[in-house]
């Protein structure tokens, strides 16, 4: 066997219910893991960790990310979601959003106005492309900004699910 294959699972089903407190208790193992992994080697294991962790994980019993943070809103997002709402850019704009410290649009109040109380998103097929990669867990991002995946990983489920995995197969 390949020391590329990913070994069997010993994340326990409680460990993800426990995911923010073990998430931030690990958050120094996390970036010491990030700063030394094997790029390809790591990039070769997202795929099937990415997999393995939505098959344990259902985003609508979560929906942390849409209570807790904003996507970016790139013009294409907006033109797309404003055409959805029968809206005019402008006012979609200053309905719902505001640019945040780094320029972005961003939505102006969390949870995010589109997440409904049963965690469905409702413009999810026109969704912001962040809102589509994100948790970034089947991606470079995770490698290329540590500090967003270590934010993520305790906000997330599924990061905290990848992170666990990565740290543990060495």
């Amino acid at each position: 066997m390949s020391k590329d294959k990913i070994i069997p699972a010993t994340v326990q089903d409680s460990d993800i219910q426990n995911y923010q407190k073990i998430a931030k208790e690990h958050q120094k193992s996390y970036r010491d893991f990030l700063k030394r992994a094997d790029k390809n080697k790591t990039l070769a294991k997202l795929p099937a960790l990415h997999e393995e962790a939505f098959s344990k994980i259902d985003c609508l019993q979560c929906a942390n990310c849409c209570k807790n943070y904003s996507p970016r809103f790139k013009m294409p997002d907006i033109k797309r979601i404003s055409k959805r709402l029968r809206m005019k850019e402008t006012v979609f704009i200053d309905t719902y959003l505001k640019m945040d410290d780094d320029g972005d649009y961003v939505v102006t109040t969390h949870p995010c106005p589109f997440l409904g109380a049963d965690n469905y998103c409702s413009i999810y097929e026109d969704r912001p492309r962040d809102c589509e990669r994100y948790p970034y867990t089947d991606e470079d991002i995770l490698l290329k900004q540590p500090n967003l995946t270590l934010k993520n990983a305790t906000c997330c489920p599924a990061v905290f699910y990848v992170m666990e995995r990565l740290s543990e197969t060495k």
